[in-house]
């Protein structure tokens, strides 16, 4: 039977760098039987803090620099790693999905966030670089979400997905997402698949464009919803998904509940902040899986954004 990556190379164009895989994990854990367990989201910012609009409002008056920003990102990892598995915001969690996972750029300090969060956290992890093309500089789109600290044209780092396990990975692959407008932001799933147990999951870790429409971000969730067609077992779609407005909410989840996903969140569940605004970006829906509770860990000061957490169950009762 052919592999998940060689399914996938049929349909995507070849990228720079697939997936990179490293562990940290245990080898007992990799023996480990459950029908419980708890997966998360978290688009993590690259660790740099809950400030996005006053951090780029002093960035442009030069009263920011990024002297000390590798220690201030490590303290936010650390931070997160504790957040993440000590169960006082939330319970412990087994399955984890970052995006905006910077790869030693200068925004993050010259830190890999998903590895060094995996070493912290004793976990497997993949992640794929967006691969933005080098020298070409973002274009500005919608006012309100530009206040995002860029990656230079001509830096080696790059920022992208990750998901990071206890348990191993029994396949992994990237999915090219549809993308228009700007190509300093290409789009991108990773399909990751685990056999807990007797059971498979498939789990889906996306960050949806901000950038774009709202019908053209669903074009980037059907791409997911095809694949995830394919897929038998349970599922999990989860991610950013940058429903910032109430049509873009109520469509998403219409498309999603149409192909057999449902979420446990209700609508207008703030996952993200900036000052007094409050929105719902952040989801996670499930096929052939129960959810038996989830809750947004907030408060945490790593990102603008929350960790948004589930509890699923894979039994058949």
């Amino acid at each position: 039977m052919a592999t998940l990556e060689k399914r996938l190379a049929d349909s995507v164009e070849p990228a720079r760098e697939e997936l990179e895989r490293g562990s940290f994990a245990p080898p007992q854990l990799e023996r480990q039987a459950q029908t419980k367990l708890v997966l998360a989201t978290y688009n993590i910012r690259y660790a740099v803090g809950s400030f996005l609009i006053t951090g780029s409002l002093l960035r442009r008056l030069h009263l920011k620099l990024p002297r000390r920003r590798s220690r201030l990102v490590s303290r936010h990892i650390s931070r997160a790693s504790r957040a993440l598995s000590d169960g006082a915001r939330l319970p412990r969690v087994d399955i984890l999905a970052l995006q905006e996972a910077d790869k030693e750029t200068a925004r993050a300090g010259r830190i890999h966030v998903a590895r060094e969060l995996a070493r912290e956290l004793q976990m497997h992890y993949v992640h794929a670089s967006l691969n933005i093309p080098r020298g070409e500089e973002a274009k500005s789109n919608q006012w309100y979400l530009d206040f995002e600290e860029h990656i230079a044209p001509d830096e080696t780092g790059d920022t992208g997905l990750a998901t990071l396990s206890r348990f191993p990975f029994s396949e992994a692959a990237r999915l090219e997402l549809p993308w228009t407008e700007c190509a300093w932001r290409p789009r991108l799933a990773i399909e990751t698949v685990f056999q807990i147990g007797d059971k498979k999951l498939h789990l889906f870790n996306a960050h949806i464009d901000p950038h774009a429409s709202t019908d053209e971000k669903l074009e980037q969730h059907a791409a997911i919803i095809k694949r995830a067609q394919q897929a038998t077992g349970a599922a999990v779609l989860l991610g950013d998904f940058n429903t910032l407005t109430s049509e873009s909410r109520v469509r998403t989840r219409g498309l999603l509940e149409s192909h057999g996903f449902q979420t446990p969140f209700k609508d207008g569940t703030a996952t993200w902040r900036a000052g007094l605004i409050r929105l719902q970006a952040d989801w996670i829906f499930v096929r052939d899986a129960r959810v038996t509770r989830c809750g947004v860990a907030r408060g945490l000061g790593v990102s603008d954004h929350w960790p948004v957490w589930a509890e699923l169950d894979l039994s058949d009762e």
